[in-house]
């Protein structure tokens, strides 16, 4: 059976992606290997503090937006979010912080070359270092766009920094980060998270719940009889 192929569109920026990742996650558990996650990014913040001054400037700006997220995160006892968050701790971007994920996903890619065995996506390192840079920047506070953090992270995750340096420098990581933005655009991604399945024809967006991405990968992976009617 060909596994389903889920394209996971995201901001690292973002508290809904944050919140979503635990979804993600029981979807590698629960299908294994009939399912098969690739990790993509989408511009939600390239510009942090102007979408922040713009969206909630009637709103209490920056004190408003972190508020917002207090009472949101009430909603997902799962994760934190740290009462400093946009208050002394205001990232500019998330470009960096992707570019960074990109980086270390070319990384991986270069250490499986020759292995026969596909890692799933919960061996894999990427997902790893996007859930370790959410929480330390919702949790610890930390700016995830500062380059001194992505190292941290290398660090907590035994990754060797230089190596991730080398595809940001030879601009391998900003060539896959394009690739990431365009097919966003591409699939009409709205915003953080997306789901897209079925070569684009299915697309979740959003504050989805579990069950409802569990079903649309059943239905993909439910053979089919020919005994249906057309218009199913």
């Amino acid at each position: 059976m060909t596994p389903v192929r889920v394209s996971h569109f995201s901001d690292v920026l973002c508290f809904w992606a944050y919140a979503a990742q635990r979804r993600l996650d029981e979807l590698a558990k629960t299908f294994g290997e009939d399912i098969v996650i690739d990790t993509r990014y989408c511009s939600i913040f390239p510009d942090a503090w102007g979408k922040i001054e713009k969206n909630w400037k009637d709103k209490g700006g920056f004190s408003g937006f972190n508020q917002h997220l207090i009472e949101a995160q009430k909603n997902f006892p799962h994760v934190d979010v740290n009462e400093r968050l946009w208050l002394e701790t205001r990232p500019c971007t998330s470009a960096s912080g992707h570019m960074f994920l990109k980086a270390v996903e070319l990384v991986e890619r270069d250490s499986c070359l020759g292995d026969p065995i596909q890692k799933s996506y919960l061996e894999q390192l990427v997902p790893r270092a996007a859930w370790a840079l959410r929480c330390a920047f919702f949790v610890e506070a930390k700016d995830i766009s500062d380059w001194r953090v992505h190292r941290e992270v290398s660090q907590s995750l035994g990754i060797d920094y230089a190596q991730v340096e080398e595809k940001i420098r030879s601009s391998q990581a900003v060539a896959q980060l394009a690739i990431d933005y365009s097919l966003s655009q591409e699939y009409g991604v709205e915003g953080s998270p997306t789901f897209i399945m079925n070569d684009g024809r299915q697309k979740l967006f959003g504050n989805v719940g579990y069950r409802l991405l569990e079903a649309n990968v059943q239905e993909l992976l439910r053979p089919s009889t020919g005994d249906e009617a057309s218009w199913c």
